[in-house]
């Protein structure tokens, strides 16, 4: 993993799983789903304890692969400055852009998404199973990190 050192694993999958702990949030990812990202050229995790954001970064595009708060840190401006960060480590790294996919009826993350500038780019229908009711379509978000751009 690259920043964010004390994260291992196994606080990645203990985060996640708070941050995703209901029938309706969809599937938290386990040690091993983490372990088949961070190895991977161009991923990289920022966060602490509380919360990360973990991204990854091919020639001039940046996707958020996950960003996890746990509960009790919520609303205090960490995903803000965990979306900031990466998108700062990004732009460095040549993206142009950062995308993202979220669950349609996540109002909580539209909202921060929204504040940070996101704009909608596009729909996947049925994207997100859930173990109760049917599944959900995701938003496909796009921030520009291109300041020659409007």
């Amino acid at each position: 993993m690259s920043a964010g050192s004390d994260l291992t694993l196994a606080l990645l999958e203990a985060i996640h799983a708070q941050a995703f702990d209901g029938p309706t949030t969809g599937r938290a990812w386990s040690q091993a789903d983490f372990a088949a990202l961070v190895g991977q050229p161009g991923v990289f995790v920022l966060g602490d304890a509380r919360g990360f954001i973990l991204i990854r970064v091919v020639a001039d595009e940046a996707e958020i692969l996950t960003l996890a708060v746990r509960p009790e840190a919520r609303r205090l401006g960490l995903g803000r400055s965990l979306i900031q960060a990466a998108a700062a480590m990004a732009a460095g790294l040549g993206a142009s852009c950062l995308l993202l996919e979220v669950a349609q009826d996540n109002l909580a993350a539209r909202a921060l998404y929204d504040r940070t500038g996101f704009q909608a780019a596009g729909r996947r229908p049925r994207y997100y199973a859930r173990a109760e009711g049917p599944a959900i379509d995701a938003l496909i978000l796009v921030l520009n990190l291109d300041p020659t751009l409007p």
